[in-house]
């Protein structure tokens, strides 16, 4: 039996030979999928002031003649990609505004500082609250509800990581002295204000908000959002009032959302958020814990290279401060705290390790 080859055939034989093979063109002319994506050139920047079921109210041109809110969406590239208020965002399409109108989110611009919490201590997962803000305002009731230093303390912690400035106002002094919480952050370098029924210290605390992206944060029933609402009388934020039962306070800021803050000064940012009930630090490098607790971070210096702090860390001078007497008793309440703190973060790697 003999082999056949191409001679063997006629002249059709070609039709079949793949380097010869004729592609067919595009029935529907459109063009082949690239991921490469456009540029966007013309892409104005705006200001994120709130998200709202998928949708972002955007400032554009702000302080500028044209200035004005647009809704966007976001790009479909961008579906994983966090978008928070705050954001500088770079929006495509209609941006006019206009009545119906939808334009496009295709970027954001680098951030220059980002506040986070987690559910808990152990939890990873973190959730961005503001991004951009460079103070926070925490807002802590005297009474109804009790104030809860340990809170704070997170907040602090929060806060410092995020190399934002904290503030502190005390709501409610009419219904209890302020003194003996605040001696709690005695040394600490934080302006403090106080608040009672009637003599709301507007005028002060908006002089700090001049020239600033200020985030207020505190847990539910303190009187934060009644303050947003003294300070931007177009704000309309909800109130309520507090659980007589449990003390708690009733959640009604559901939202984040930066609202514009004015005086005869200048103007300001002021970020309202929801209340919270716990503050979650699992985001946060244990280090830069003790940057919150500055007149014990003074201390810890003597402390031996890796020092943990804890209450069995040998030659901690912290430790050897406080067994000296030298800790006066709000300073022995912060290291407390501080140890407590410590503590979540050292079980946490412990259970991770021994996974």
């Amino acid at each position: 039996m003999s082999w056949l080859g191409p001679d063997d055939f006629d002249d059709d034989y070609e039709e079949f030979d793949e380097s010869s093979i004729r592609t067919r063109p595009n029935p529907k002319a459109n063009r082949p999928r690239t991921k490469r994506r456009p540029a966007h050139e013309d892409a104005e920047i705006g200001r994120v002031l709130g998200v709202d079921r998928g949708r972002y109210s955007v400032m554009v041109d702000e302080g500028g003649p044209d200035e004005r809110v647009i809704t966007t969406t976001r790009a479909r590239e961008l579906r994983r990609t966090p978008i928070v208020t705050g954001d500088q965002a770079r929006v495509v399409g209609d941006t006019s505004g206009a009545e119906g109108t939808l334009a496009r989110i295709v970027g954001t611009a680098e951030r220059t500082s980002l506040l986070r919490r987690s559910a808990d201590d152990t939890d990873q997962v973190e959730r961005v609250i503001v991004a951009n803000a460079d103070q926070m305002l925490i807002v802590v009731a005297a009474a109804d509800p009790e104030p809860r230093p340990r809170l704070v303390d997170r907040y602090l912690v929060a806060a410092l990581d995020a190399g934002i400035r904290p503030l502190l106002v005390v709501t409610k002094t009419d219904l209890a002295d302020p003194a003996p919480f605040l001696s709690h952050f005695d040394g600490l370098d934080l302006r403090v204000f106080t608040s009672a029924r009637g003599e709301m210290p507007t005028d002060a605390i908006g002089a700090e908000l001049v020239g600033h992206s200020t985030v207020f944060v505190g847990h539910s029933g303190v009187g934060k959002s009644t303050l947003v609402n003294a300070l931007v009388p177009s704000a309309g934020r909800a109130t309520g009032h507090v659980n007589q039962v449990t003390g708690r306070g009733r959640h009604t800021s559901s939202s984040t959302v930066s609202l514009r803050y004015e005086n005869a000064a200048g103007t300001g940012w002021v970020i309202d958020t929801p209340g919270v009930r716990s503050f979650g630090l699992g985001h946060v490098d244990p280090a830069n814990i003790l940057a919150a607790f500055t007149e014990l971070a003074a201390i810890a210096e003597d402390c031996p290279r890796g020092c943990t702090h804890l209450v069995d860390a040998p030659d901690c001078a912290l430790i050897e401060a406080a067994q000296r007497g030298e800790l006066g008793p709000a300073e022995l309440a912060r290291l407390d705290s501080l140890q407590r703190l410590l503590q979540t973060f050292a079980d946490k790697a412990d259970s991770r390790d021994a996974k």
